[in-house]
């Protein structure tokens, strides 16, 4: 192994029923990496061994083998960038922001959220701070509303896990076009995997050139890439301003996408306290649908 990087945690591996692939295998098995997308990281940047040698993503796991995980000594610098964000939740363990549409979460990019937020949450105090906090789950570049933060490490396997369990609960609201029935659950697969959302229609405008303008609360019961836009655009319903899935000759291309995510609420893995938290409506939501 390079001698730039350093061992941080090793696995035994006990006997199996049946052989595994790395990548599958060995998600959970190390703390200092928590999900599978950054198991796979890990593995491809080859800071994963099986018995002292490289693995690799299609390598298998039969049983008995000596797993090892290193990650580079110095953390390479992000750079910190001054772009005000709105924090609508902070303690020394997590944080919950709004983010504004059309700024990226994170990326190679040196406008990202992720590198704004140095600049806009105070420093935890534990023991495990990370010196860059880190987004738990990504929204849309056109997408806006309430993201939440890790400040801890320990914190980002915690909150990871609550959403890998489906612990924390999202709402969001979008305007779409078209008749819509007033309420209803969609289950088409994204990706070829099965998901899940619900939508319930709050409020109607009627529009020439769309029909209908409708105000739509939705609930995602899974987190597949653009779940709520490919579900809303399969039944004939997309979001105004979808330049991805919108019905060509209807899209609005002034205002961008009108997708906001609205709400979190979950159970906080420290304090043990009920955290529900949710950001108003955008000024072009309600341009179009005041409120009452």
């Amino acid at each position: 192994m390079d001698s730039i990087v350093i061992k941080v945690e090793s696995y035994q591996v006990p006997n199996l029923e049946k052989r595994e692939r790395l990548s599958d295998f060995a998600t959970g098995k190390f703390k200092s990496v928590f999900s599978k997308k950054g198991t796979k990281k890990a593995i491809k940047k080859g800071l994963i061994t099986i018995n002292g040698k490289r693995g690799y993503t299609s390598d298998y796991i039969v049983g008995g083998e000596f797993l090892e995980l290193y990650q580079p000594k110095n953390v390479p610098k992000k750079p910190i960038i001054n772009i005000p964000l709105q924090v609508i939740y902070e303690d020394d363990y997590l944080a919950i922001v709004n983010k504004p549409a059309g700024l990226v979460v994170s990326g190679n990019k040196k406008f990202t959220l992720e590198n704004a937020l140095s600049f806009n949450l105070k420093k935890s105090h534990q023991k495990d701070a990370l010196v860059y906090p880190e987004p738990i789950h990504r929204l849309d570049y056109p997408t806006s509303g309430v993201l939440l933060i890790g400040k801890t490490l320990e914190a980002v396997i915690l909150l990871n896990k609550l959403f890998e369990n489906r612990k924390i609960k999202k709402k969001y609201f979008a305007i779409t076009i078209g008749h819509q029935n007033d309420s209803g659950i969609i289950e088409t697969s994204v990706d070829g995997k099965p998901s899940k959302s619900e939508y319930k229609v709050i409020s109607r405008l009627e529009s020439r050139k769309y029909d209908s303008l409708n105000l739509v609360e939705l609930t995602p019961f899974t987190g597949r890439r653009y779940q709520l836009r490919v579900h809303l655009a399969s039944i004939g319903n997309p979001i105004l301003g979808d330049l991805k899935y919108g019905k060509e000759g209807l899209i609005g291309k002034g205002n961008g996408l009108y997708l906001h995510a609205f709400s979190l609420n979950f159970n906080h893995p420290f304090l043990k306290k009920d955290i529900e938290v949710s950001v108003s409506l955008p000024k072009k939501f309600t341009k179009l649908f005041p409120k009452k």
